[in-house]
């Protein structure tokens, strides 16, 4: 055990500064490297030459694999740095790549900042103590690791996010993000002319097993558009799919720029006279497209078709207004109904409103092309339908 050079404690050289090694960490969803003597041996611009170590390549892609997106703040030349990371085949590994000479705690708040994430889910690794110090003061909540650190970032537990479908692949869909974000600002035209441009497709589709950690995730980290705040443990997501009662449906969605991924879940107990939506939740990435509005109108029209009315639990949070607001357009109100004795403890229950709407048939989303099962149909025969298309 030694002292790191900023006055941080160290164990083996791993634990960052400015941290109370007591504290649980919380996993890393960005890590900013610098480059040189770092990402990689040497200094580009006196050197002229670098070399990518074995050990710091397979830590770059290991990272990407588990979904823990990288960035890079470093005071250098773009664009002989850029060809460097291509030589070495790694430059598609990067998001948002800050190479210049300003404060580097500028650029990992601007990196920060653009990805949407709280800074204390961006780690920092330097060979400079006095770049480490900068950023530390300037962001306290960023951690930075020591260049020989980088080696065994893999085994610490803030870099060990537990793997689901979508993290594997989470690098690929916010570099679609961007492009999408990108060809938004070039068109001149309405936004429903550029939602059609964009080809969207949403499918909705009965979670099993493999998907419980992404769907239990779902429930977690969506709270502007999460219709009460409740967060349902992988345990209890087993014995709702469990019950032939539940429906557990997850909602992905994709277009011509790429996937992106699961956006949202939809947690439904179907009695004969009333289904039960026990929970709403989506992303805020797909806001925009009026996702929340889209699953909403399908549940009314499946309702409508089964000969069901639909009760919907909501509960106001200081951050999930423009989920009531998408409940109450869809049609959703207080108004009392006997079907609503069907729903356990529908008259106790913990802040939480039970909303009642009576369904009828709804027109497709003209921007979205949607895939869905037939939970009608399913109910009505006691099976469980393949998926169809409702275009």
């Amino acid at each position: 055990m030694g002292g790191d050079a900023m006055g941080g404690v160290t164990v083996s050289g791993l634990i960052p500064i400015s941290k109370d090694i007591a504290d649980p960490p919380v996993t890393v969803k960005c890590l900013v490297w610098d480059l040189d003597n770092t990402l990689w041996c040497g200094t580009l611009l006196e050197d002229g030459v670098v070399q990518l170590t074995d050990a710091v390549r397979r830590t770059i892609v290991e990272l990407d694999a588990r979904g823990i997106l990288q960035s890079m703040s470093s005071k250098n030349d773009y664009e002989l740095a850029a060809s460097w990371l291509e030589k070495f085949d790694i430059a598609e590994y990067f998001v948002l790549p800050e190479i210049g000479w300003g404060p580097k705690s500028a650029a990992i708040r601007r990196i920060a900042d653009q990805l949407k994430f709280a800074y204390s889910t961006v780690a920092f690794i330097d060979d400079q103590p006095v770049e480490r110090a900068e950023v530390a003061f300037a962001l306290p909540d960023v951690r930075c690791y020591p260049a020989h650190a980088a080696a065994g970032l893999l085994e610490l537990p803030e870099f060990r996010p537990r793997l689901t479908q979508d993290a594997r692949r989470r690098r690929q869909m916010y570099q679609a993000s961007f492009r999408r974000d990108a060809a938004r600002n070039e068109c001149g035209g309405p936004d429903e002319q550029f939602l059609r441009s964009l080809e969207l497709v949403m499918q909705i589709g009965r979670s099993n097993e493999e998907e419980l950690a992404r769907v239990e995730e779902l429930t977690l980290r969506t709270s502007q558009m999460n219709a009460t705040g409740v967060h349902y443990s992988e345990a209890t997501l087993r014995m709702l799919l469990a019950d032939p009662l539940h429906e557990v449906l997850v909602i992905t969605m994709a277009d011509r720029f790429g996937p992106h991924g699961a956006v949202g879940l939809a947690l439904l107990e179907k009695h004969p006279s009333v289904w039960h939506l026990k929970l709403l939740a989506t992303s805020c990435r797909v806001v925009s497209f009026g996702a929340g509005g889209v699953i909403l109108r399908w549940l009314i029209d499946e309702a409508a078709e089964a000969g069901a009315h639909l009760a919907a639990d909501f509960r106001c949070t200081e951050r999930n207004r423009i989920m009531e607001v998408a409940y109450r357009f869809a049609g959703f109100t207080n108004q009392a109904c006997q079907c609503l004795q069907a729903i356990a403890d529908s008259e106790n229950r913990g802040g939480i409103q039970l909303l009642h709407l009576e369904p009828t048939a709804q027109t497709p989303p003209a921007a979205i092309r949607l895939i869905a099962p037939n939970l009608g149909e399913a109910m009505r025969t006691g099976v469980v339908t393949s998926e169809v298309c409702n275009v």
